[in-house]
C-alpha cells in the first residue's frame, strides 16, 4: 500500500514563527512513517516557501533551548540568517508534482491559522488538518469570536473593541471613554494574535498608554476586557461532525498570567489533566466547549479556554484556538492523550479527518 504524502507546513510571516517550528518538530516526531512520508515545507519570515532542504534542517534544529539561552529577536536573526546561507530555490506551490496528499498545518497566528492558507490549499485542491477559511478567520478574530458564541448564549468577558486608528488620532479621550465602560483591572490584547503576545493586564490609569501602544502595534483592531477571576481551563475538541471533548485542563501560570515566555519558553505554568475543579462543572465547561466549537463551524480540531469560577459556577469564554501548540508542553496533544488518544494517534486521526474534507 502506497504510502500518504503528507506536506507537513510551518513557520509563516507571523509572531508565532518561532512557536511554529516547534510545534512542527513534535509533530515530525511524531508522524507513524511507516504510514507516511513527511514533505516538510518552510515558510520564511518574508513568506517565501522552501520545501525540504533548509526545511529539514530546521526540524533537526533545537530551537526550544536557543530561545530559552537567548531572546526572541535573536533567535528570529539566527533563522533568517540559516534561510540566507542555505542556497534553495523557492517551492513551486506545485503540489501536484510534489505528490502531496494532503497538508498538516502547523501554522500559527496571522497568515496560517486566520483562513488565508487554507483558502490558498482549498484553490489548489489540497486537503489540510484543522478548520475550513470561516472557522479559522472567524476564531483569529477574537472580537468577532466574542459575538458569535455570545449569540448561543454562552458567556463573554464584558470590554470593547477600539481600532488603532482611533488610538493614534486622540489617545485622551480614547482613555477616557475605556476608564468609562471598565474598572481596572482589565487586559488589552491585539484581537488576531495568539499565544499571548502583546497583552497586557492594566492596572492603573499610568500602564494604559504603554498596554494600547503595544497592542495597537502589533494589529489595527484591539479588545479591553475586563480582568475574570476564575480558573483557567482548557478543553481540547477534536472531530468533524460529531466532535469529541476530552476531559479539561487547568493552567496555573508562573506568572500574573499565561503569557508568551510562560507558554513556550520557561515552562514555570503548572498544568492539572484533570482540572482542579468538581465532576459536574466539568461537564458543564466541556458540553460549552462543543457547543462554541459547532457554533463557531469549526472542524478537525481546536483548543476551546475558558474561565471558570467554582465558588460561582460561571463559565465565561476566553478564545478559540484553531491551531493550537503542538509543543512536548502544550496543553491540546497532553488532552488528548489523557483521554487515550497520544500524540502518534492524534496526527493519523487529524490526516484522516483532514482526507474527509474535500476541498
Amino acid at each position: 500500500m502506497p504510502l500518504t504524502t503528507v506536506a507537513l507546513i510551518f513557520g509563516g510571516r507571523s509572531a508565532e514563527h518561532e512557536i511554529s517550528i516547534i510545534s512542527a518538530q513534535s509533530i515530525a516526531a511524531n508522524i507513524n512513517r511507516e504510514c507516511y512520508k513527511v514533505v516538510p515545507m518552510y515558510i520564511t519570515h518574508d513568506g517565501e516557501w522552501l520545501c525540504d532542504g533548509i526545511a529539514q534542517k530546521l526540524l533537526n534544529l533545537d530551537l526550544a533551548a536557543h530561545l530559552r539561552s537567548t531572546s526572541l529577536e535573536e533567535t528570529t536573526a539566527m533563522l533568517r540568517l540559516m534561510v540566507t546561507q542555505f542556497a534553495q530555490k523557492p517551492f513551486a506551490a506545485d503540489f501536484a508534482a510534489a505528490g502531496i496528499d494532503v497538508a498538516f498545518l502547523a501554522l500559527h497566528g496571522s497568515y496560517g491559522e486566520d483562513g488565508r492558507v487554507q483558502g490558498f490549499l482549498e484553490t489548489c485542491g489540497i486537503p489540510y488538518t484543522g478548520c475550513g477559511v470561516l472557522a479559522s478567520a472567524l476564531t483569529m478574530d477574537k472580537a468577532l469570536t466574542k459575538l458569535c458564541v455570545a449569540e448561543t448564549g454562552i458567556a463573554v468577558a464584558p470590554g470593547l473593541t477600539i481600532f488603532s486608528t482611533d488610538f493614534h488620532a486622540d489617545p485622551l479621550s480614547l482613555y477616557s471613554k475605556i476608564e468609562q465602560q471598565l474598572s481596572y483591572p482589565f487586559f488589552v490584547k491585539p484581537a488576531n494574535l495568539g499565544s499571548s503576545i502583546g497583552i497586557t493586564k492594566v492596572h492603573n490609569p499610568r500602564e494604559l498608554p504603554d498596554a494600547l501602544h503595544t497592542a495597537c502595534s502589533l494589529d489595527w483592531k484591539v479588545l479591553v476586557e475586563k480582568a475574570i477571576t476564575g480558573r483557567e481551563i482548557e478543553v481540547a475538541v477534536l472531530g468533524n461532525a460529531e466532535p469529541q471533548a476530552s476531559v479539561c485542563g487547568e493552567i496555573e501560570p508562573g506568572k500574573e498570567f499565561y503569557d508568551y515566555q510562560d507558554k513556550y519558553i520557561f515552562n514555570t505554568a503548572q498544568l492539572f489533566i484533570p482540572a482542579r475543579i468538581p465532576k459536574d462543572l466539568q461537564e458543564k465547561v466541556r458540553v460549552t466547549a462543543l457547543k462554541a466549537y459547532k457554533a463557531l463551524g469549526c472542524r478537525g480540531m481546536s483548543r476551546v479556554d475558558f474561565f471558570v469560577d467554582e465558588t460561582t459556577g460561571s463559565i465565561v469564554l476566553n478564545e478559540v484556538n484553531t491551531i493550537p501548540g503542538f509543543t512536548d508542553i502544550s496543553m491540546y496533544p497532553r488532552l488528548m492523550e489523557a483521554v487515550g488518544t497520544p500524540f502518534q494517534e492524534l496526527t493519523e486521526r487529524l490526516i484522516e479527518l483532514a482526507l474527509e474534507v474535500k476541498p
